[in-house]
């Protein structure tokens, strides 16, 4: 007998890898489920592989036929008829592995009699739930096909738990696509019932006005049809969803299509929790010929490997390793419970501790090289805020308390385009970079020229009119554009990130950000180094009595200079408006660091001001998960003035016979 079973699982075997070649290998799963449920059958064990096997013994074509052509209807999701003609390679395959068991079937006739009896299977139709259901069945509604009496499904407007679980228990017990459907509509809380006509509706969309179609004849109901029906949603406990959640997702793991599969196996890999018995993973691992779905796979077996600890110690510290790879945080928990687990081998705990070690290594450096690529983004947003600050308090040695408010006008203009541009946001983020130059520049000229020209050699005074120009640009905006924040839609192409190991990510908007932060400190030193007006504002800021001997136009070279701030700043508030909101207060939060930045790098000093946005961005987040953010800005204030007291210029001070005078 044992040497006949071995004999028919190495047949229904080589049946499956021939199915597997052809892309069939999602019927071909339950041929496998059948030999394995088989072997224990005749050893007088009841046992069923999963929730999907259904015990068969002596099992004949017929019966084989009907439990494939049952799974086939759900993983190919189409007609019983199709699946048929979609899987007759593997039904065929089927009979013919159990033919030397079946004395009636010759090897001969068993492919088609298997077939022929499928067909006929698909042909005979569910007795209707209700009266209608013939006629609803005909219009291709789902409903029809529930292979529940209405009895039983009437259970689940219960008030019972247990009510409720009975219906439930049913549904997954019986794997047909109306099942699932409606154990879908019973999830996504779409399922409703209503005591005046005792009949169960699905709400066809998501929206408060959604209409309602009846469950078992699938006609239509609107929203304002169903208020006489005071329709009332059919509760699910957070165990219920759960459960639902499982089944749903087990049976995902079935699909034909590879989306679905693989969905449904992150969702296993990732979260370590509920997985499928190692025996089940194990039959979908020989099946699968997707690699990423495969991978997933195996992650969920390592799980249930360790869940159950059975297998021998080879199995797991197989299991062990593939989690060491895993590394991420529900990774680490099941591999810490295995090395303090009293069931496991001395070698297993070993592996395990190795493991635990591994991972804890592996996440603190990710959390370093994180928190790294987050400095320097805070970095960088600090260095693209200073810069223009740099120019106007290093050259003409104004303290401007506007330069926030410039910002703030620069990421105004990004909202602008994109409100002109609804369809193109890409579009209107790029042309908003030049405009907000534009812009911010315009306004930082006519800020010079009107008030600033006037009070030079006064700078109490000049610190007190810019601030009073802050107070009136913030207003103007709340005047013309409202005071609420206003949303700026982040291109496609800037959305996602990069996964670089499991426990590390990099977003595209940061990375973009420090790369914008690059290019434009890579032009303003080239306009500083390379170009008249460059040399013109060198020479105004180390000596302007001199400058103006040697016949530079010194109040000019001072607009221009307060317009090229303004106008870096301008492009400042167009890389802030991709990670924080713009509004009237925007510019506020930023020009106590952005102060903080020129005084530490250096007044005047465009590498001191690259240094130290740098260094501060980097030292608020290496502080902030030890002591808040809140806590590590005090720290770094205090720290500045210690530094300041040392070196009152800063890192990068400005040399000269004028500044040393």
């Amino acid at each position: 007998m044992a040497k006949t079973l071995k004999l028919r699982l190495c047949s229904i075997k080589a049946g499956l890898c021939q199915a597997t070649r052809r892309g069939l290998y999602h019927c071909a799963v339950v041929a496998m489920a059948g030999a394995v449920s088989i072997a224990p059958l005749a050893t007088a064990s009841a046992t069923p592989v999963n929730a999907m096997s259904v015990s068969m013994v002596n099992p004949a074509p017929a019966d084989i036929a009907t439990r494939l052509l049952s799974f086939a209807s759900v993983t190919f999701s189409a007609a019983p008829s199709t699946a048929v003609s979609s899987s007759a390679s593997v039904l065929a395959s089927a009979a013919t592995a159990t033919a030397t068991t079946n004395p009636n079937i010759s090897e001969a006739s068993a492919p088609a009699t298997l077939v022929s009896v499928a067909q006929a299977q698909s042909t005979n139709a569910v007795a209707p739930a209700s009266a209608s259901a013939p006629q609803a069945a005909a219009n291709g509604w789902w409903g029809a096909q529930l292979q529940l009496s209405p009895d039983l499904i009437k259970a689940l407007s219960s008030s019972s738990v247990k009510d409720r679980n009975t219906v439930i228990t049913a549904l997954g017990s019986n794997i047909t696509p109306a099942n699932m459907r409606l154990l879908q509509a019973l999830e996504g809380n779409q399922l409703y019932y209503s005591r005046q006509n005792q009949l169960f509706y699905v709400q066809s969309g998501t929206s408060a006005s959604a209409g309602y179609n009846e469950l078992f004849t699938g006609s239509a109901l609107s929203s304002t049809e169903s208020k006489p029906l005071k329709l009332r949603r059919v509760a699910v406990s957070t165990v219920q969803r759960q459960q639902i959640n499982d089944l749903l997702r087990e049976v995902a793991l079935y699909s034909v299509n590879r989306a679905d599969r693989l969905r449904a196996a992150t969702a296993l890999a990732d979260s370590g929790a509920n997985v499928p018995a190692r025996t089940t993973l194990e039959q979908l691992l020989f099946t699968e010929s997707d690699p990423e779905v495969y991978a997933a796979l195996r992650t969920a077996w390592a799980f249930a490997a360790l869940e159950d600890m059975q297998g021998g110690d080879q199995t797991l510290i197989s299991a062990i390793n593939l989690l060491e790879e895993k590394g991420n945080n529900t990774a680490l928990s099941a591999l810490q419970a295995v090395a303090s687990s009293d069931q496991a081998s001395a070698a297993v705990r070993s592996a395990a501790t190795k493991a635990v070690n591994s991972v804890e290594f592996s996440q603190g450096a990710a959390a370093f090289a994180e928190n790294l690529f987050f400095g320097l983004s805070l970095g960088s947003v600090l260095v693209l805020a200073a810069i223009g600050l740099a120019i106007t308090f290093g050259v003409m040695g104004v303290i401007n308390m506007a330069h926030g408010e410039l910002i703030m006008i620069g990421a105004y203009c990004v909202w602008g385009l994109q409100q002109l541009l609804p369809n193109s946001p890409g579009l209107a983020l790029l042309l908003s970079i030049p405009l907000a130059f534009i812009v911010s520049g315009a306004v930082g000229i006519v800020i010079e020229r009107v008030v600033i020209s006037r009070l030079y050699g006064r700078p109490l005074e000049t610190l007190l009119a810019t601030f009073g120009i802050s107070l009136v640009l913030q207003q103007a905006v709340r005047t013309i554009f409202s005071p609420l924040n206003r949303a700026v839609v982040t291109p496609e192409f800037m959305q996602g990130s990069i996964q670089l190991t499991e426990n590390l990510s990099v977003t595209l908007t940061r990375l973009y950000i420090i790369a914008f932060c690059a290019v434009i400190f890579a032009l303003i030193l080239i306009t500083m180094n390379k170009t008249r007006l460059g040399l013109e504002v060198r020479a105004v800021s180390q000596n302007r009595p001199i400058a103006r001997a040697l016949g530079i136009h010194s109040s000019r070279v001072d607009a221009l200079t307060f317009g090229l701030g303004s106008g870096v700043a301008g492009m400042a508030g167009v890389a802030l408006s991709q990670i924080t909101n713009v509004g009237p207060n925007l510019g506020q939060n930023y020009i106590v660091d952005t102060f903080m930045v020129v005084v530490f790098g250096g007044v005047g000093n465009l590498w001191g001001t690259l240094t130290g946005g740098l260094i501060m961005g980097l030292a608020s987040k290496f502080l902030e998960p030890i002591s808040g953010a809140m806590l590590s800005k005090i720290i770094i204030l205090v720290a500045l003035i210690f530094f300041i007291q040392k070196r009152p210029r800063g890192l990068f001070p400005q040399r000269g016979r004028a500044v040393e005078a």
